[in-house]
């Protein structure tokens, strides 16, 4: 029997390759199994259902042919007699299958080439499986290597018991690595792919520098010290965002460490990039000004809807808060998350003086009124018409000059001026064909509906069509640099809540959705009855008090 004769040494292949591969040995002698299944309908034909087993304790392997019991045979080879297999089964009913010993069989050069193709396949896919499994948990680490060779400037690395690659925008500029150099790097992705589980590390991931820093301050990996955002410009420059929850710890100080060893570590690793290590605030502000070090901020205006903030600083600091190729206002906005305007004081007092002149020509034009009144309205605040028609009549009268017939007088004027204004929109809005039931949504004025208008949305359904950034715009940011899309209503400060609540009402109009539909009832709050001055629930009855 040449199949059972080398049964030990079956059992001793199955272990060397178990554990040179690291896989279980169950997976192996299944891969043998399969193997012999395999050869073993070479020799008792193709259509034949073999079915191998091997003892994984002794080694013996045993093939069986299944057979399904049938009324009347067609084919010999699958099927058996329901007459024929009561003989050796009584108990067996139609449908059911039966399996009758083979005899072993000795292979063949073709059939033992063919077992090993089976054999290797099998354990391969079984490596592949385990590489998988014990790397897409380890996202998120970092990980040292090996690297095995370069290929079109991707840098495959061996990591033991897998490959696996840093492309080439994955790795810090002017860096050059050569077969057998050591290398450690951010593992980011790992992916299930016809050839295998792919492996993907990085050197240019902003978390790969917070894991270092992780790696080197005790106060980060213990809690002390959280790291809130990074932004990098591989191999040139970074910032990090800390602070600590411990008030008698310095995140920063922490950080750099006694005389730099801290962070002149990581910047070793880095190839040299400097780091800015910036203390976060939860004042945007303050954490955006601290952001733009080494540069001096004079004063800061924020936008907190469109998370846009313009940034004054002296003329001098100009180029600094810029940076190099606007390196370090394009980290900062970054590493806070909001888009920065930055302009120097001359050119903020250049824009103030054109807003001040442009609402003194507005208020002269709209009110009737001289240059000296309309620059006395724009230097108390008043930026609009709509200000001066509907403010208490108190604020105007202690403008100095101005009494209380002043303020009656313009505030008349304000009025009539947008009474005016109003019945030419509406003049408009109609030849533009915007349906009069638009003018039912709490919120949409006459000037937003001649932009609607201008914009084809004309109807209750295409306005219910609409999502909330068509009307207030959208900002996407590619690669640290942000490009605005303006929206239908974008220059009327619409917020975000009033653009859905508008949409929503005209979904609700146009019988798209129901009143319920966005306020579903309540949960049946668990009655409660006090028992010894305590709450316990009461439980429902079955309806009946």
């Amino acid at each position: 029997m040449a199949v059972s004769a080398n049964r030990l040494e079956l059992l001793q292949i199955a272990d060397a390759v178990a554990r040179e591969k690291v896989i279980d040995r169950e997976i192996v002698i299944a891969a043998m199994a399969d193997a012999i299944q395999k050869a073993a309908r070479s020799r008792y034909g193709q259509e034949t259902n073999v079915l191998a087993r091997i003892d994984p304790k002794s080694g013996e392997i045993s093939l069986q042919r299944i057979l399904e019991v049938v009324q009347e045979v067609e084919d010999y080879s699958t099927q058996i007699a329901i007459d024929t297999a009561r003989d050796k089964h009584p108990e067996v009913k139609l449908g059911d299958s039966v399996a009758e010993p083979l005899p072993p069989i000795d292979f063949g050069r073709i059939a033992a080439q063919s077992a090993k193709q089976v054999i290797v396949q099998k354990v391969r896919e079984a490596e592949r499986d385990r590489q998988f499994d014990e790397y897409k948990d380890r996202v998120g680490e970092i990980v040292n290597g090996t690297v095995k060779r370069v290929e079109y400037g991707n840098v495959i690395v061996d990591l033991g018991r897998a490959e696996a690659i840093i492309r080439r925008d994955e790795t810090i500029p002017r860096e050059n690595f050569r077969y057998g150099d050591r290398v450690r790097a951010y593992l980011h992705d790992v992916r299930r792919e016809q050839r295998g589980p792919q492996i993907f590390l990085s050197r240019t991931h902003p978390d790969f520098m917070a894991k270092l820093f992780m790696m080197e301050v005790p106060e980060i990996y213990e809690g002390i010290i959280t790291i809130k955002s990074v932004a990098r410009d591989p191999g040139s420059r970074a910032k990090i965002a800390v602070v600590s929850r411990d008030s008698s710890i310095d995140p920063v100080g922490a950080c750099v460490g006694m005389r730099g060893s801290r962070v002149q570590a990581v910047v070793g690793e880095l190839q040299g990039e400097k780091i800015d290590i910036i203390p976060w605030s939860p004042d945007a502000a303050s954490f955006i000004v601290n952001a733009l070090q080494p540069a001096e901020v004079s004063k800061v205006v924020l936008d907190e809807e469109a998370e846009r903030i313009d940034v004054v600083v002296p003329d001098e600091q100009l180029s600094l808060a810029i940076g190099r190729r606007g390196q370090n206002v394009r980290l900062a906005s970054q590493l806070t998350g909001w888009d920065i305007d930055i302009m120097t004081e001359q050119e903020e007092s250049e824009r103030r003086q054109a807003e001040f002149v442009e609402n003194s020509n507005k208020f002269m034009e709209a009110l009737n009124v001289d240059e000296m009144v309309a620059q006395l309205l724009a230097s108390e605040g008043f930026a609009s018409v709509e200000e001066v028609a509907y403010v208490e009549p108190d604020e105007i009268a202690t403008i100095e000059g101005f009494d209380e017939g002043t303020a009656e007088e313009l505030q008349a004027r304000a009025r009539e001026f947008l009474d005016r204004q109003e019945a030419e929109l509406d003049s408009e809005r109609r030849e533009l064909g915007v349906a009069d039931e638009l003018r039912e949504i709490d919120g949409l004025t006459t000037a937003m509906l001649v932009a609607l208008g201008k914009a084809d949305i004309k109807t209750m359904e295409d306005f219910a069509g609409c999502a909330a950034d068509d009307l207030i715009g959208w900002t996407e940011r590619k690669n640290g640099e942000s490009k605005r899309f303006p929206g239908y209503l974008d220059s009327f400060g619409v917020t975000r809540a009033d653009a859905d609540a508008m949409v929503m009402a005209a979904r609700v109009k146009a019988g798209w959705v129901s009143e319920e539909d966005l306020h579903p009832a309540e949960e049946e709050a668990v009655e409660m009855e006090g028992v010894d001055g305590e709450l316990e629930p009461v439980a429902n009855q079955g309806g009946q008090d």
